[in-house]
């Protein structure tokens, strides 16, 4: 009997973690990224969740928790999205600055961590997600560019014609 009792434990102790290690995980996507939206502006992600990266995985709560630089967080809920394993939820950021962004699956350890994302001022993103920088360094080829083809013409009409 006591030999029964004792293979009857180490059965269940292999048991165990055989099945707590199957299938746990998942892959998590988010499209479209937050460029673009400003400060008290709503975001939209859609986002995916797949068991092993190939099957849609329904009846979750995945979460959208953003965090700022001083390490405030703020937690949004997403709802299904009406195709499997696709949701979407709102997620509105309080004020400007660099933010965080990881969407928990709600399956097992499964997230995705994305960011800093740049957040402007205002809902219009007033220049959120578009860099100041870049938009001058075109500004200035561009006027460059422009100034060389009027200094070329202006070259052509000074130049004498030859006999």
């Amino acid at each position: 009997m006591r030999k029964l009792i004792v293979l009857a434990v180490f059965a269940a102790g292999l048991a165990v973690p055989a099945s707590a290690s199957a299938g746990g995980w998942a892959t998590v996507g988010i499209e479209p990224l937050p460029d673009g939206t400003g400060a008290g502006g709503t975001w939209s992600p859609d986002i995916t969740i797949r068991q092993h990266g190939r099957t849609p995985l329904d009846g979750l709560a995945p979460v959208v928790t953003i965090t700022d630089r001083d390490g405030a967080s703020h937690d949004f809920v997403a709802e299904p999205a009406g195709q499997p394993g696709m949701y979407t939820a709102d997620v509105t950021f309080p004020e400007a600055g660099s933010w965080g962004v990881v969407v928990e699956s709600g399956f097992g350890d499964s997230r995705l961590t994305y960011g800093p994302v740049s957040v402007g001022e205002g809902p219009g993103g007033h220049g959120a997600g578009v860099p100041t920088a870049k938009l001058l360094a075109l500004a200035a080829a561009l006027g460059l560019g422009a100034a060389g083809v009027l200094g070329v013409r202006r070259l052509r009409r000074l130049t004498p014609a030859s006999d």
